[in-house]
């Protein structure tokens, strides 16, 4: 269910115009909606920057027709750079940290992706790394880097935002998303400022992450399980601007597994721990300014569930705490 209504010549076509749906546990005065990117053909929000950054790449001559892209991802960004370079004759390379998503793995394979696994312990700066070392190995290879690349905040500026403003008339009071690259908070934080600039932006990380810090909070360093969403190295998030956010709320892993299985059970979202985190946060936001707390220039709030559930069922997310956390 998107709003295609016609025949499409290919799969890129579907990507976006996701529904913008309504979070029910919100406050009836001021409603959270949610955009659901699982409708993307790659199942993700990391369609849209896989399918922008690449024909942005290709147009300005960055890659060519049968080079090659390698990029270090936790699973999501390979299935949607995997999706477009299909689509685009671009052969493609992902470095993915061993302890991230089997079922991702899989799908990126499926796609005609190569997937090369680093060591857990050496977390996504190591698989950085590795990516830059195969890229200068490789002729025509290049490394888009969705975690400094300003392509990447693009993508949801040209085409994640707008799609939400659309559809809420332009009337959103506060931009409520998780950051992982910080790509898709940035591109909808630049749109809203420009469509109000007292529009209310927050930052949502796992507990044990380190965003905080960047907005001058303390922040202890800790393991999380919350997936996509998070930051042990703030030196390699460049995209982050903490001026364009209010705050950085943590969530800490039993918030966010309880929240992943109320939404399952009680409004049919079949979605992943960084949606479920960002709706804890979304719905405190929306009773935050039905209260009088925080100041927004219109009563309502937005924010991204960026996959689906359905890739980290051997994880045991629907399971109790322990078993999703072992």
């Amino acid at each position: 269910m998107t709003t295609h209504r016609a025949p499409l010549d290919s799969v890129l076509d579907t990507v976006g115009e996701t529904p913008l749906v309504s979070v029910h546990a919100a406050p009836d005065e001021v409603p959270v909606y949610a955009k659901l990117e699982s409708f993307n053909p790659g199942a993700s929000i990391k369609d849209r920057i896989g399918k922008y950054m690449l024909e942005q790449m290709l147009e300005q001559g960055t890659i060519s027709p049968g080079g090659t892209v390698i990029e270090p991802t936790a699973g999501n960004t390979g299935i949607g750079f995997a999706v477009a370079a299909g689509q685009l004759d671009v052969n493609a390379i992902f470095v993915v940290p061993e302890r991230f998503s089997v079922e991702k793995q899989q799908l990126m394979r499926a796609l005609g992706a190569e997937v090369i696994n680093t060591p857990t312990a050496d977390g996504m700066g190591g698989a950085i790394d590795r990516a830059h070392q195969l890229a200068e190995e490789l002729d025509g290879a290049v490394v888009p880097q969705q975690f400094q690349n300003p392509l990447n905040a693009e993508a949801h500026y040209e085409t994640t935002a707008p799609e939400v403003y659309d559809a809420l008339d332009a009337e959103v009071g506060a931009i409520v998303a998780g950051c992982g690259t910080a790509g898709t908070l940035m591109g909808m934080a630049r749109y809203g400022r420009e469509m109000h600039e007292d529009t209310y932006v927050v930052a949502v990380e796992p507990e044990g992450s380190l965003y905080a810090t960047l907005k001058g909070t303390d922040a202890e360093e800790a393991e999380y399980k919350t997936e996509g969403i998070g930051t042990h190295d703030t030196s390699t998030n460049e995209l982050f601007d903490p001026e364009l956010v209010d705050e950085v709320v943590q969530v800490p892993d039993r918030d966010t597994h309880t929240e992943m299985q109320r939404l399952a059970s009680e409004e049919g979202q079949l979605v992943a721990s960084s949606a479920a985190a960002n709706s804890l946060v979304a719905q405190q936001v929306a009773r935050d300014i039905r209260d009088g707390e925080t100041d927004a220039p219109y009563d309502s709030v937005v924010t991204v569930f960026a996959d689906s559930s359905e890739r980290y069922l051997s994880k045991g997310v629907y399971g109790e705490y322990e078993e999703w956390q072992g």
